[in-house]
């Protein structure tokens, strides 16, 4: 069935964005530039993309700015903290080593794109290296870099991300506690998860 209106070549899907510019093309190398580097050291913050049996997955992942280890131009190690143990990025890394990086730095419009693919290694030296309050990383995930480049500010300024937010502004989304509770149809008592999260985040940082 083909639908009105829908793009489904390549042809025609170049022909409604037209060519690339140069420096588009010029920012994408195959390995760690010293000029990447520098925003993947200044970096508290990226989102990790996988692809495993059940389909695509991206995760959160943040530390102190830095917390991604430029082993070589080549290579980055980025330690596995605690959390939910629903390890779904490490599940998929495990079927398909393949994986891309995005890297956000607060109050800065670019932002780094890096491909590449992974493996998950619990060697003593390096999770020793990563520990953070005398805890270790439950593992690190070594990437070998195959392509990386900037990504320029327009999405960032569109959405006005690192904007200040008003001093009076309020929470106009649903708590975790009030989604469990709607997901189970109020069998999970909401509020008290709500009342006991901060504490048990502080807990469980490391």
């Amino acid at each position: 069935m083909t639908t009105p209106h829908a793009i489904d070549t390549l042809a025609q899907l170049e022909a409604l964005f037209g060519q690339p510019g140069e420096a588009s093309l010029k920012k994408e190398v195959p390995y760690l530039h010293p000029a990447y580097q520098a925003l993947i050291a200044a970096s508290p913050f990226a989102a990790l993309a996988t692809l495993g049996p059940g389909g695509l997955d991206v995760s959160p992942r943040g530390d102190p700015p830095g917390f991604v280890a430029v082993q070589d131009e080549k290579t980055l190690l980025m330690p596995e903290r605690r959390g939910n143990n629903r390890i779904d990025s490490l599940r998929n890394i495990v079927a398909d080593p393949r994986v891309a990086l995005l890297f956000l730095i607060p109050g800065v419009g670019e932002t780094l794109r890096v491909n590449g693919r992974a493996q998950i290694t619990v060697e003593p030296e390096l999770l020793a290296r990563f520990a953070m309050d005398g805890k270790p990383p439950q593992c690190v995930i070594r990437i070998a870099v195959e392509t990386v480049f900037f990504q320029c500010a327009r999405a960032i300024q569109r959405s006005k991300l690192w904007a200040p937010l008003p001093a009076d502004a309020k929470r106009e989304v649903p708590t975790p506690g009030a989604i469990l509770s709607a997901l189970t149809e109020a069998a999970f008592d909401g509020a008290a998860y709500d009342k006991e999260l901060p504490a048990r985040q502080r807990a469980t940082l490391y």
